[in-house]
């Protein structure tokens, strides 16, 4: 009696675990990635601009990115400083580097305070921008 007990328990094991699953239905829910994806930062006194207008950006800065004060401004100003010199020398170069994802090149002077807020998204933007479209500007590059 154990025995046929186990082995009918087996069997609605089996049963239960390969019956065929629900059909899947997509919920269409109408995404704001599209329209959030443009981050902007002004500075009046500075007289300085940041836009970065890239798909998925806003949405992996939220989840994935560490936190704001993760890295001090020095940490983002020395890193921003190589990912931007070697950024803007993939520019100069549409022979040797794809021209459609180094397009313009980007004004930022070391000596110029901009603050940590752009420091952070600048960093930000280049990680982003190597590990979504395998490139490799400088360095160890974390993944997130």
């Amino acid at each position: 009696m154990k025995r046929s007990l186990y082995i009918l328990g087996i069997v609605a094991l089996i049963m239960y675990s390969c019956a065929t699953t629900t059909p899947f239905t997509a919920v269409k829910n109408p995404s704001n990635n599209s329209s959030n994806d443009t981050v902007r930062i002004a500075n009046e006194e500075l007289e300085y601009e940041v836009i970065i207008i890239e798909p998925g950006f806003n949405s992996w800065l939220n989840a994935t990115a560490f936190p704001r004060n993760y890295h001090t401004q020095a940490f983002l100003e020395n890193k921003n400083r190589f990912y931007v010199t070697e950024w803007n020398n993939r520019v100069l170069q549409p022979q040797r580097f794809n021209p459609n994802l180094y397009e313009m090149t980007i004004n930022y002077d070391p000596t110029i305070n901009y603050g940590y807020e752009v420091n952070y998204l600048i960093y930000n933007y280049m990680i982003f921008f190597q590990n979504t479209y395998k490139q490799k500007l400088f360095g160890f590059v974390p993944l997130r």
